[in-house]
């Protein structure tokens, strides 16, 4: 895998503080093949580091979603290990995953409400309503919907619902926050409204996100690493540190860094597109 060199211009009266160096998560040689002996994704070795926010970028088809399904534990890879060396096991001595996971749709129950549809994860595992009340509208909250909490899926936007699904997600305080191109069905006005607010929670809650997306922008905007990925089979291409420090807003979108970081992130893209074993299909 390349690694393209850090971008060093960045606006002088703030600081990029680096990322912790201990691992949070560790795959090494991940290989999966499907039962149609499709090879989705081969010999993916990838570090996770708390408090990063890690996108994987790529064309659809090179194992974004596949892989990130493998790290919430909803598929097996066929070979390499998934290793979570800082975490705590269960009785099962299967790690404690602690994980939150943002679909590419909301997801959400039609016959629940806003708060029911959040709560969901917490009563899954046994928390009674009136105990985590407060945490549901805290959540609710942060994402801006707290008058919403009565509301029914059918009465919201598309926004709106994602922005529940993101909620649902964090109720559960996860150690670590995986996204599903979450918002590429959405218009770019509410896409960047979302990205937005995606940065506030990921500062305010010192969150780890693994982002899947194919949008070079979105990427760049969101991140402290990009990793461009490679398809048929999937595999790690490159990788771009942003050194560009957070927060960031609309002052960020429009500046020469923002805007060199794009085009290198799109010609890594163009790279690992044209490194692919076979033409899209």
């Amino acid at each position: 895998m390349n690694v393209l060199p850090m971008f060093e211009a960045k606006p002088p009266e703030l600081v990029a503080t680096p990322a912790p160096s201990r691992a949070l998560l560790q795959l090494a040689g991940v290989s999966k093949t499907f039962t149609n002996r499709t090879l989705a994704l081969e010999g993916v070795d990838l570090t996770v580091r708390p408090g990063e926010f890690l996108t994987l970028l790529g064309a659809s088809g090179c194992g974004k979603s596949t892989l990130l399904k493998m790290i919430a534990g909803l598929s097996a890879p066929t070979t390499g290990t998934i290793d979570w060396p800082t975490s705590t096991y269960d009785a099962r001595g299967e790690p404690d995953r602690s994980l939150g996971f943002v679909f590419q749709e909301p997801t959400l129950l039609p016959w629940r409400t806003v708060f029911d549809n959040v709560y969901l994860p917490l009563m899954l595992g046994g928390a009674r309503r009136r105990d985590v009340r407060e945490r549901i509208m805290e959540v609710l909250a942060q994402v801006g919907l707290t008058r919403f909490a009565d509301a029914y899926p059918r009465e919201l936007s598309g926004g709106m619902r994602m922005r529940v699904s993101v909620a649902r997600a964090m109720a559960t305080n996860p150690r670590i926050l995986l996204m599903d191109e979450p918002f590429a069905a959405l218009d770019e006005i509410t896409r960047m409204k979302l990205n937005n607010d995606l940065m506030q929670l990921f500062t305010k809650n010192n969150l780890t996100v693994i982002f899947v997306t194919h949008s070079v922008y979105e990427s760049v905007y969101l991140s402290s690493r990009i990793v461009v990925m490679r398809a048929r089979p999937g595999r790690m291409s490159t990788e771009i540190a942003i050194s560009a420090p957070y927060p960031r807003n609309e002052d960020f979108r429009v500046s020469p860094v923002y805007n060199d970081y794009c085009r290198r992130a799109s010609e890594a893209l163009r790279q690992a597109m044209a490194q692919s074993t076979d033409e899209p299909g």
